[in-house]
């Protein structure tokens, strides 16, 4: 009548592979975007990224006698790396940060779950910080589908204002379709926010580290304008530069961040002061992909700190 057996008691469907196809197909509208701005100046580099890391996680998968190449997570890895690099760059370029995102950003800890960094982030500092130049070389948006643009650099919204340059802002429209210069992916608010809504239907996110972070760079950004106090665009902080792929593709990561709704907040208003801080006194324009790494390497601090711990079924606070 009754049967014995060690917990978990409760099974999920849920599963790793419904998790990352389900990111898979969040993330196709940004990057089919990014290929109609962009063309094969774009897809290519992406299908690079997205083979080396599959073939690398296969090859490493063999060696460990693991069977972790079907759960899609190499795919994943090799696709966010594909769209936060910038279009037209050399094509052994996406294959060296995705033979360092799977191997340096993951498979050194132990694989998938282990790892404390977020793979495709760790993959594009690593080559931010190898060839700086190619990345951030930026090309000119040509809308139109299937084509080779030509190479004509642009700058990004970010580096016309950090760097005062003598170019005329892009509208908002623009800024929000993806009509501007950028990373491959990360360019169309519209599409990112597409796929944002579809992980939220699937349940697959939620909305605190996303609403935190975004809501802080904006706040910040607000407040601490280039003319003086509060005189700040937030709007076009949000929808300039990485913001919001990163804040809900990868600073919602299962692994890298914190698992309680209170560190989820704590992780985002920590990762938009980061962000903030870089775009206004550091050297780069854009803050998003160090301030997400910076924030998962105190993750586990977050979710130790006696204020981010549940309280215990049962337990009375004195």
């Amino acid at each position: 009548m009754y049967t014995l057996s060690v917990s978990p008691h409760i099974h999920s469907h849920l599963s790793v592979k419904k998790i990352m196809w389900d990111v898979i197909i969040a993330l196709v509208p940004a990057f089919g975007m990014g290929i109609y701005f962009f063309g094969t100046q774009a897809l290519y580099p992406a299908l690079i990224s997205i083979f080396t890391a599959i073939i690398t996680e296969a090859v490493i998968s063999k060696i460990r006698g693991r069977k972790t190449i079907s759960n899609g997570s190499g795919i994943v890895t090799g696709l966010l790396l594909g769209m936060i690099i910038p279009p037209g760059v050399p094509l052994w370029l996406p294959a060296v940060g995705a033979v360092c995102a799977v191997i340096l950003g993951k498979e050194v800890f132990g694989g998938l779950g282990r790892n404390i960094f977020n793979p495709a982030l760790i993959g594009r500092a690593i080559l931010m910080a190898s060839w700086p130049t190619f990345m951030t070389t930026w090309l000119a948006p040509q809308p139109g589908l299937f084509k080779r643009i030509d190479t004509i650099t642009s700058a990004t919204p970010l580096a016309i204002v950090k760097l005062n340059l003598a170019q005329e802002l892009p509208s908002y429209w623009n800024l929000f379709i993806g009509n501007i210069g950028g990373s491959i992916g990360e360019t169309s608010a519209l599409a990112l926010l597409l796929g944002a809504i579809y992980l939220f239907i699937r349940k697959r996110i939620s909305w605190h580290t996303p609403v935190s972070y975004i809501g802080c760079v904006a706040l910040l950004s607000w407040i601490f304008g280039h003319n003086g106090l509060f005189t700040g665009d937030p709007l076009f902080s949000i929808l300039s530069g990485g913001l919001i792929l990163g804040a809900f593709f990868m600073a919602t990561d299962y692994v890298t961040t914190p698992i309680t709704p209170k560190g989820k907040i704590i992780f985002g208003l920590g990762a938009g002061i980061i962000v903030v801080l870089i775009r206004l006194k550091g050297g780069y324009p854009e803050g998003v992909c160090y301030s997400i790494l910076l924030m998962n390497a105190v993750t586990p601090l977050i979710d130790r700190w006696k204020w981010t711990i549940p309280r215990k079924f049962g337990k009375i606070n004195a």
